[in-house]
Formats: C-alpha cells, sequence, structure tokens
C-alpha cells in the first residue's frame, strides 16, 4: 500500500504507511525513531498525527512500540473498536511478531520466562517470550532472531534477550556501547535493530481474521544483506 500524504492538512507532518485500513481499525507501518504518542516526551511529530493526518479523522493507539522499534502498529477509529481490542491484547489473543538482530548465537528456539516491569518503575511481573533462531551471520558474531511476546511488558523483548545473554544490536538501554558503535561503523545500523513484523488479530467487529505484514524498513534490510542475514536458508526473503 502506498504512503499515505497529509498534505491536504495544515499539518507538517511527513506521511506514513498504512498497512491496512478499513472503517474500524488502521495499521501503520511505524519508522524507527518516532514515538508513537506524545506521552512519552514533548515530540511535536509521532506515530499517531501522522495517521490521524492521514485518515482525516481522530484514531486510538492501541498497543506500544518503543521510540526505535520500527514495523507494525495497531489503531482504533473508534471507541467501540478501541475497547475490543484493549480487551484483545489484555487477554493475550493478538499474536505479536518481531524481528530482532541480536549478539552472539542464542540456542535454537526456546521461551524466556523472567518477571520484567510492566511500567516504568513499577513492581516486576509475569513476563514471557517465545523466541526461535532463523539465523547465524557468516561474517559477524551476531544472529537474526524471531520473537512472539506472550505478554505486554515494558521493553519486553530487548529486557528477555538481555536476560539470555543475546542482547539487541543497536540497544543504547540494554546493550553494549562498544558494539552499538561497530554495527554503526561497519554495516550503516543506526538504530535498534528490532522490528514488528507482523500483527495477527480478531477484527474487533466482525471478528474476521486480520493478519497484517510490515516490510523490512531500508536500513535494516540494507544491514541484514551485509551480514547475509537478509535470506532464509531457501533463499527467500526474511518478511
Amino acid at each position: 500500500m502506498p504512503l499515505f500524504s497529509s498534505s491536504s492538512s495544515s499539518s507538517s507532518h511527513l506521511p506514513i504507511e498504512l498497512l491496512h485500513v478499513d472503517e474500524h481499525v488502521a495499521v501503520a507501518n511505524k519508522p524507527s525513531g518516532l514515538l508513537v504518542h506524545r506521552g512519552w516526551d514533548d515530540d511535536d511529530d509521532v506515530a499517531l498525527f501522522r495517521v490521524r493526518d492521514a485518515l482525516g479523522a481522530r484514531v486510538h493507539p492501541i498497543h506500544r512500540l518503543d521510540r526505535g522499534t520500527s514495523g507494525a502498529l495497531l489503531f482504533a477509529r473508534t471507541r467501540e473498536a478501541a475497547a475490543s481490542l484493549a480487551r484483545a491484547f489484555e487477554a493475550g489473543e493478538v499474536e505479536k511478531r518481531y524481528l530482532a538482530l541480536v549478539r552472539g548465537t542464542p540456542p535454537e528456539s526456546g521461551r524466556i520466562d523472567h518477571p520484567i516491569p510492566k511500567s516504568e518503575g513499577g513492581p516486576r511481573v509475569p513476563a514471557q517470550t517465545r523466541y526461535r533462531r532463523i539465523a547465524r551471520s557468516p561474517v559477524d558474531r551476531c544472529s537474526l532472531v524471531e520473537a512472539w511476546p506472550e505478554t505486554g511488558r515494558l521493553h519486553q523483548i530487548r529486557r528477555h534477550l538481555r536476560h539470555i545473554h543475546h542482547p539487541l544490536i543497536g540497544d543504547v538501554n540494554y546493550g553494549s556501547g562498544e558494539i552499538n558503535r561497530h554495527y554503526r561503523a561497519h554495516y550503516a545500523l543506526h538504530r535498534l535493530a528490532l522490528h514488528a513484523a507482523s500483527l495477527v488479530f480478531a477484527h474487533p467487529i466482525t471478528a474476521a481474521r486480520i493478519a497484517v505484514t510490515a516490510p523490512l524498513p531500508e536500513d535494516f534490510a540494507r544491514a541484514l544483506d551485509a551480514l547475509g542475514l537478509l535470506r532464509d536458508p531457501a533463499g527467500e526473503l526474511i518478511r
């Protein structure tokens, strides 16, 4: 789907790619570096404003992606849809799949069960993430991992991969500054190496299954290509 432009609006916000739109929900492809909404900082340009401008109407963000994370971000277009989707997220009925570039070689697959805070400064609560190693780089000490968070906690995937000693590349909170500088210098990766690759959920009104895939952003894809990780063992592009 092409970028939706906000040129008809008085706003100066940049366009945003909308991956799915109907009268009740919209899924945007959030770029790395963009906040979801202003509640986390004082940015004048956030994903909420871009989607609102593209659709010409108010929208409700349903979940959170960190500033550095790119990919599929779900919005409701009505209060009824927002309430239904919030319940689905709380019940763990929405499947979120992420691609993460991590340091080293994690086990082939596993499930991380480690308590972390649900919000900044909050108490630790149960948290679980399933993961699978897709490939190991033939040119550097890193791997591409697929992750499915079963709960929704603050920085969950980042904290969990750090917990098993395989932090994300580009993670300034839980990773290594020296390693991050190495990947900036050698692979032009100037971002958190985490991408929300897909969302699968029941439509809040019709209950139809909605599956949305967010294509890899160009900067992440270039780095994976240089690391020999852009294609799976069968030669297919990673999505």
